[in-house]
Order: C-alpha cells, then structure tokens, then sequence
C-alpha cells in the first residue's frame, strides 16, 4: 500500500528511465531517438511524472532543456532508485549461474591492445556470456568509475579512491622507442639524460602512459625536450617512424600493435615498471561472470600468445 502511494506520487520506472535519458541528451528529440520513441511520447510521459511530482522539472533554454531544483532532485534519485533494480538483477543473476549474462568492462586506452586477448580466451570458457568494453583515456576511466555502470575498470595507474578494490594483474613495461635509424638505436646503456633531451612525443593530459612519465621524470628531477602532444599510441608510434621525435610506449602497444620500422632502446633505468590493475566499485555485486573473471584474471600469469606475436618482447628487436 505504502509502495503505491509513493508510485501515485514519483511516477514509474518507465518514466524515470526516460528522464534520466532526457537529462543526458538535453532535448527530447535526441532521448526519442535513443529510445526509439517519438517525441511525443517523451513528452507525454514526462509531463504525466511532473503532473504526479507537482512541480516544474525542466525548461527550455532555446534548443536545450535546464532543469530545475526539482528536476535535479529526481534525477538523483531515479539513478539510485534504477541503480537499486541493477543491483537486484546481479545478484538474481548469481542466483541462476554463469550460463547467461554480461560482462562488462572499461579499459584505458593502451590496455585494449590485450584486453581483447584476454576475453577471447575467456569467452571461449564461456560462450553465452554477453561480453562488452569500451575505452577512453585514464580520466575518462575514473570518470566512469563514477558512473557505476561496469563490472571492472582496467588501470595501470588506477586513482586513490577507498570506494575501489584493486586487484594487480599483469606487469606493464613502458619501453624508450625511437626510429629504426636513429643515432641511439643499438647503444648500450644510453644515459637518461641523453634521451630525455631528444625531441619527445607525448601522450595527452589524462592518459596514464603520460602520468607514470611524468612521474618518474620528476623522482629523477629530468626534464623532457617535448616536441609534440599526440592523443593516440598509433600515432606516436608512426610520428616515431617519421623521424618526429623519440618517445616511451607500453610494451602491450608494442607487441599487440606492432613495432616495424621502430627501435627499441637501452636507455639506463629504464623500462619504466608499472603492473595493469582491475578496479571495481566494492558497493557493486559481483555477478557470476565477474565473479568468474576476477578468479580468471588474478590467476594469470601472461597475456595469451596470439598469431606467434613474441612475448614478452624482447628488449631491442
């Protein structure tokens, strides 16, 4: 009875669904077509869930909507009550095994080099599961951590947040390249100092390949010569083979995304060692199939060998 009266009073799942889908999109045409509606039937709905709140929820600021104080409140609402209806269904899932159901992960941007491979592998061992990932660079990850919407987030430096557990997975070497004819190819014990203050190409504000660089720089007090700031390890790697400058990648880049045309240097203190990590929200249930691949994961010592790629890499092929 009490259930019923509040329904009477804050709509359905339905109508929150499609608000929180109207807040993100800021129009109704662009919810209509994410949820495959018309318009007036967006519409129609929202106007029903403002009629049962009694108060205004958004308004239009020419082709965006704004919404109110009381449109706010639900829409922080409507996610923990929608979040409450996906924690329910992990853990029913639990309930009725590993047969069916979703696996859903976040990688930055390096791991999905080999994240691929390791889901391969693993949906082998379970071919009914539902298996997704997405990228972005390390802040889009963190970012998504907030959201609470994937099972796991794979980092090689992930953030300080107590709301995660880290599970340390796999060692991540970041390796000193430079073009195949470049002066420092095939010299032994190249002084950090020399490499550093060659022309450097960096990866952008947020990505962790840069952060542990810059970290480690820092301890040593060495400043890079930057040249330029790339968004991507493909195209540091083909500016690198371009003879634009020098630069550190992961290994994973390097041996899932190829190396031709590139030299692997000897530089002293170098590889920079860091390990990939797989955090996860410990509010969050585990289903069957994270449950399942977080043991799969903690038990692995190296990435699958796929196409005869050589790993680990050897240091100056």
């Amino acid at each position: 009875m009490l259930a019923s009266r509040a329904h009477s009073r804050i709509g359905t799942v339905r109508q929150l669904e499609i608000l929180l889908t109207v807040y993100e999109q800021r129009s109704i045409s662009g919810a209509a077509k994410t949820l495959h509606l018309t318009q007036p039937s967006v519409s129609m709905q929202l106007a029903k869930l403002s009629s049962a709140v009694g108060l205004p929820l958004y308004y239009a600021v020419g082709k965006q909507l704004q919404f109110t104080e009381a449109g706010q409140t639900l829409v922080d609402s409507a996610r923990e009550i929608l979040k409450s209806y996906e924690y329910l269904e992990l853990k029913l899932a639990r309930l009725r095994g590993l047969d069916t159901g979703r696996l859903q992960l976040a990688v930055v941007t390096t791991a999905k080099y080999f994240i691929p491979h390791l889901i391969g592998e693993f949906y082998e061992q379970h071919p009914k599961l539902d298996i997704l990932f997405r990228v972005g660079n390390r802040q889009q990850i963190i970012d998504y951590t907030g959201e609470d919407e994937d099972d796991f987030y794979v980092f090689s430096h992930p953030p300080k947040n107590p709301d995660l557990e880290l599970v340390e997975f796999l060692p991540n070497r970041l390796l000193a390249i430079a073009p195949e004819k470049h002066p420092l190819a095939g010299r032994k014990k190249i002084p950090l100092e020399e490499f550093a203050s060659g022309p450097f190409l960096r990866r952008e504000e947020g990505s962790g390949t840069r952060h542990a660089i810059e970290r480690f720089l820092q301890e040593r007090h060495i400043d890079l010569n930057i040249r330029m700031t790339i968004e991507s390890n493909e195209a540091i790697k083909h500016a690198v083979m371009s003879g634009l400058g020098v630069s550190i990648l992961s290994e994973h880049t390097l041996a899932f995304g190829g190396h031709s045309g590139l030299a692997i240097l000897e530089v002293e203190s170098l590889p920079i060692i860091t390990h990939w990590y797989l955090a996860r929200r410990k509010s969050r249930p585990l289903s069957p199939a994270a449950a399942e691949f977080l043991e799969y994961a903690r038990n692995l010592e190296t990435v699958p060998e796929e196409s005869g790629i050589a790993w680990p890499l050897p240091p100056n092929q």
